[in-house]
């Protein structure tokens, strides 16, 4: 644990009551900080007493008055003010085992900590959550918690993680319930081991602690070429991905009857394995879902048709090529067909990637490698301008998984890149007729997270 304070930011609270970096962070209202859960809870009054300690050793407590839920401006060694917490399992479908040799040591870091889930999002298993630690997210009300679930039969869940702890999931998850925490739930779904009946058993349970859980994501497992030596697991076949759909689509349907509210919904990618179309919008309701990829291409294309409803305005863009994963592209291809009806001036590829890299099984476009990319679009037509998803890259920064940069493609392709919001249509379309679109904003990296999503 650290609480040294490293920066304050200029004309923050902090700042205007002259704490200083190189003081330590002790209480905040009497209460002891630990971590940043800590510090943003007890720090979202508008008048607060801090109690620090100095450099020499000693301590002093100084009152603080700002608007309520404005950040104090300190900044500390680490985001989280700790080490970001492993994950405890060894699940048989991870996709962090299915990783090439020889990445950035980030990429090997299994992410399984409940204050990421709540701060940035990511999905924990509980398998490594302490007595004191499930009281405190319910004496704090730490809300959202997102769960990797899997299988709520504890026997079959225990065997997935292989963990003898991954049983007590949905007890916990009756406790959050209990003290009002929501909670959004993800299934990884492997062939034959969680899905068929153990899928209805799971949806059924977690349907028992709605309002609770307030949505739920049923993904398919990724299948990297690197599965030697690991438990042998089958990526989805058109056939299969179909099942999954209707046993999801049948539970959503009756629960949807009885509360309002579908609850849980299939990704995007089952649609695509199956070869079905995409729901529509409102079949989706409030988007819950749209980090596991549930409606974001549905998403994509009704921002994008609604932005050309009243195109914008201006000159003949300067032409283009977009690079996406295999399962996008033809979404994004409709996308500049569409723009083309509307300025007949518009001239662009869509370069679906082949990820070598993982192998051809994986197609979602954040998997896509710059070496990939480099070797797949070298010697083709690109334009003036490359325009690519900004989860291709490692967030906040401009590096692909595979260390190349942005840069290094720049200069092999002969052409400058564009990174759009891969979930916003209106940017897409924006940047197809050449207006200017400021770069995403993504989260501070709080710790080596890179793969939650594939590391539940």
């Amino acid at each position: 644990m650290s609480t040294k304070i490293c920066s304050v930011d200029p004309g923050s609270p902090a700042d205007r009551a002259g704490i200083r970096p190189g003081e330590a962070l002790l209480e905040i209202g009497g209460h002891r900080i630990v971590d940043v859960l800590d510090y943003k809870f007890y720090g979202y009054d508008p008048r607060l007493t801090l109690t620090l300690r100095g450099l020499d050793g000693g301590e002093r407590t100084i009152q603080i008055r700002k608007e309520e839920g404005e950040d104090l401006g300190l900044n500390f060694e680490t985001y989280l003010m700790d080490r970001a917490r492993s994950c405890a399992n060894q699940c048989v479908f991870c996709f962090v085992d299915q990783m090439p040799p020889g990445m950035r040591k980030t990429l090997y870091f299994k992410d399984d900590d409940a204050r990421l889930s709540f701060l940035l999002g990511n999905y924990i298993t509980l398998t490594n959550l302490s007595p004191r630690e499930i009281q405190r997210i319910m004496d704090l009300r730490i809300s959202p918690v997102n769960i990797s679930v899997h299988a709520t039969d504890p026997e079959l869940r225990a065997r997935m993680l292989r963990n003898p702890r991954a049983g007590e999931c949905l007890d916990i998850m009756a406790r959050f319930a209990g003290a009002g925490i929501t909670m959004n739930c993800q299934v990884v779904a492997c062939p034959g081991l969680n899905d068929g009946p153990a899928l209805d058993r799971t949806l059924r349970e977690l349907g028992a602690l709605y309002p609770a859980v307030n949505s739920v994501a049923v993904v398919p497992v990724g299948v990297t070429r690197f599965r030697e030596g690991l438990c042998p697991i089958e990526p989805y076949g058109p056939e299969q991905a179909a099942g999954v759909i209707d046993q999801v689509e049948t539970f959503a349907a009756t629960f949807r009857e009885a509360h309002g509210t579908s609850l849980a919904w299939c990704s995007d990618e089952f649609y695509l394995l199956s070869g079905r179309s995409l729901p529509e919008k409102a079949y989706y309701e409030e988007m819950t879902q749209l980090e596991n990829g549930v409606g974001m291409l549905r998403l994509l294309l009704s921002q994008a048709a609604y932005a050309l409803e009243e195109p914008p305005e201006g000159g003949a863009p300067a032409p283009f090529s977009i690079a996406t994963g295999v399962s996008a592209a033809p979404f994004l291809r409709e996308i500049v067909d569409m723009a083309g009806k509307k300025c007949d001036k518009i001239r662009g590829n869509v370069y679906p990637i082949r990820n070598r890299f993982f192998g051809e099984t994986i197609t979602v476009s954040g998997l896509v490698t710059g070496g990939d990319l480099i070797e797949q679009l070298r010697g083709r037509p690109l334009g003036e301008r490359l325009l690519l998803p900004s989860n291709m890259l490692r967030a906040g920064e401009r590096v692909f998984l595979d260390d190349v940069t942005v840069e290094q493609v720049e200069e092999a392709l002969g052409v400058p890149v564009q990174v759009l919001d891969e979930e916003s249509g209106f940017d897409l379309v924006d940047a197809l007729f050449g207006l200017e679109v400021e770069p995403p904003q993504s989260a501070p990296p709080a710790a080596e997270d890179e793969f939650y999503r594939y590391n539940p």
